[in-house]
């Protein structure tokens, strides 16, 4: 059931079982969250953003990849360096720093089409020595870069 609030607020009633109920109280707590519907609106904003992603590869995405690696001999840096020239449409920046016990952490903000995501996403994932790889992607977009950026 769905009540009407305000323009654009809807207020909808959902039933748990008493498990997951707990289960989510007890992750809004941990995470200071302010209310369930605050933390339940993250996770469906979360959903629905994997789910174009699966069900539209077309649809344009942003978001992030972070990796951690191993920084053995500059072999990985420079592994990564030739796939990121290869993506360069999609790679906006990245962000590297180093991490405790030789490894490296890098954090990419990439935009494009989902598929096209996932396979930069994959390509970097199978360089030998990366350890984590994770694609984050939201449907709001980056404002264009330059006037010529007619996406």
């Amino acid at each position: 059931m769905t009540t009407l609030m305000s323009p654009s607020l809807v207020r909808l009633s959902v039933s748990l079982p008493a498990e997951l109920f707990a289960e989510l109280d007890a992750m809004v707590a941990e995470r200071g969250v302010a209310n369930r519907s605050q933390m339940i609106a993250e996770l469906i904003r979360n959903a629905l953003a994997e789910h174009s992603a699966r069900e539209r590869p077309e649809t344009l995405l942003a978001g992030t990849i972070t990796l951690i690696y191993r920084a053995d001999a500059g072999k990985v840096r420079q592994a990564m360096a030739q796939v990121q020239s290869d993506w360069i449409p999609e790679i906006i920046s990245s962000q590297h720093t180093f991490l405790e016990d030789d490894q490296s952490l890098e954090v990419l903000l990439v935009q494009g089409s989902a598929l096209r995501l996932q396979h930069l996403c994959d390509a970097l994932r199978k360089i030998r020595g990366v350890q984590q790889t994770r694609l984050v992607t939201t449907t709001a977009l980056l404002p264009p870069l330059s006037s010529k950026d007619t996406r």
